[in-house]
């Protein structure tokens, strides 16, 4: 999530990455469809009868103004799937979960008493947390649109892309490519700590080293205190890496300006961030993130289903739309492949995955998610494609 500085002293702060989802696919889009067949048994979730209409539950925020575009994005691209299901019926009901638990769980009740088989949405951590146990004991499965795996597990499935993913695409890229020593640059609140861990856990899972870690409270005399101890850290040449997780949108301009102060720039040690240094554009011209690494999603089809919003609807959709297609259009490749477990966690943690808007990804049994992920970098204020995203899970980068 972005923050906005004041004009003096320290950043301004706004609610952490555990509260909202992640900031954050053939002329006729046809995402979703599996790449192959064929899941473990034993699960949770209802089973269904393919060749009968299939009732899906989408829980949308709402309740407030700077929530009404993204409720409405996730409603249309939903339909939109569910039109585009051919050789199954998908029928998505559409409930207002409000932005707070008690709402969601009110009315996720309600889809299961009205006959719902899942539950899309909500987009929440907290209210997917409440969702999830409430629906636990009707059998009911949940599929998210937070990224915050905290909340992943038993009956709750996470569709947003997590920190862990894009932790291990990266550190897997730098193994491969030779930096197998890296240092860990973290805010202390909330979304740094979970970006830290997820750093960490990418580090040990790909067998390089953690070279140092440096945290920093959220604020400019917090980043100037630590400036220091990463410059010697990374001219020491024990450190091939510097992976920020820079998760206050407020924080990478003036962290990597300060390392560039400093003489620390991807010219001298290789610069990693945990979230899209892409954005806004206006970073691209930033001196401290040239020759950076970051990951992307593959936009491939992104642009198709973004015409077709567009001219369907008048305007653009929410960058979380997608999430809401890919859902519906998962489930209706599972249905029009004639299983009666589609919506169970056998059914849905199948290992090829699926191909989505923003490339593939699958289900794990744990409730997170594997996303495929370019690993990109900003050279001359360009966006540049180092490692394109593979099309499966059967190539690299998994």
């Amino acid at each position: 999530m972005t923050a906005k500085t004041t004009i003096r002293g320290s950043f301004s702060l706004r609610r952490p990455f555990a509260r909202i989802a992640a900031i954050a696919s053939a002329l006729v889009l046809a995402a979703c469809e599996p790449i192959q067949t064929g899941a473990s048994s034993g699960s949770t979730g209802q089973s269904i009868d393919p060749s009968q209409p299939v009732q899906v539950a989408l829980l949308v925020p709402g309740g407030a103004p700077d929530l009404d575009w993204l409720a409405r994005s996730l409603t249309n691209s939903a339909r939109m799937a569910a039109a585009d299901a051919q050789g199954a019926t998908i029928d998505v009901r559409v409930y207002n979960a409000g932005s707070d638990p008690a709402t969601a769980v009110a009315q996720a009740t309600q889809a299961a008493d009205q006959g719902a088989k899942i539950i899309l949405g909500p987009l929440f951590a907290d209210s997917a947390n409440a969702v999830g146990n409430a629906m636990a004991p009707r059998g009911i499965n949940v599929l998210s649109f937070s990224n915050n795996a905290d909340i992943a597990g038993g009956n709750v499935f996470v569709l947003g892309n997590t920190f862990a993913n894009t932790a291990n695409r990266l550190v897997k890229y730098a193994k491969d490519t030779g930096r197998r020593r890296i240092m860990v640059v973290a805010e202390d609140d909330a979304a740094g700590q979970i970006g830290a861990q997820a750093i960490q856990q990418a580090i040990q899972r790909n067998g390089v080293v953690m070279a140092g870690m440096a945290v920093h409270p959220v604020s400019r005399e917090g980043i100037d205190g630590v400036i220091p101890n990463i410059q010697q850290a990374a001219q020491s040449g024990n450190v091939d890496a510097i992976f920020m997780t820079a998760n206050q949108g407020a924080v990478l301009p003036y962290l990597t300006d300060g390392l560039a102060n400093a003489g620390v720039t991807s010219a001298t040690v290789q610069m990693m961030g945990l979230t899209r240094w892409d954005q806004p554009s206006e970073r691209l011209g930033l001196r401290g993130i040239q020759g950076g690494w970051f990951a992307l999603p593959d936009n491939s089809m992104k642009a198709q289903f973004e015409q077709r919003y567009r001219s369907a609807y008048g305007e653009a959709p929410h960058d979380l739309a997608s999430l809401s297609y890919d859902g519906v259009a998962a489930i209706a490749a599972l249905v029009r492949a004639g299983k009666r477990n589609a919506l169970t966690t056998a059914g849905l943690t199948q290992n090829a995955g699926f191909a989505g808007v923003t490339g593939a990804f699958r289900l794990n049994r744990d409730g997170t998610n594997d996303r495929a992920l370019s690993v990109a970098t900003i050279t001359g204020g360009r966006v540049q494609i180092l490692d394109p995203a593979p099309k499966s899970f059967g190539g690299s980068g998994f």
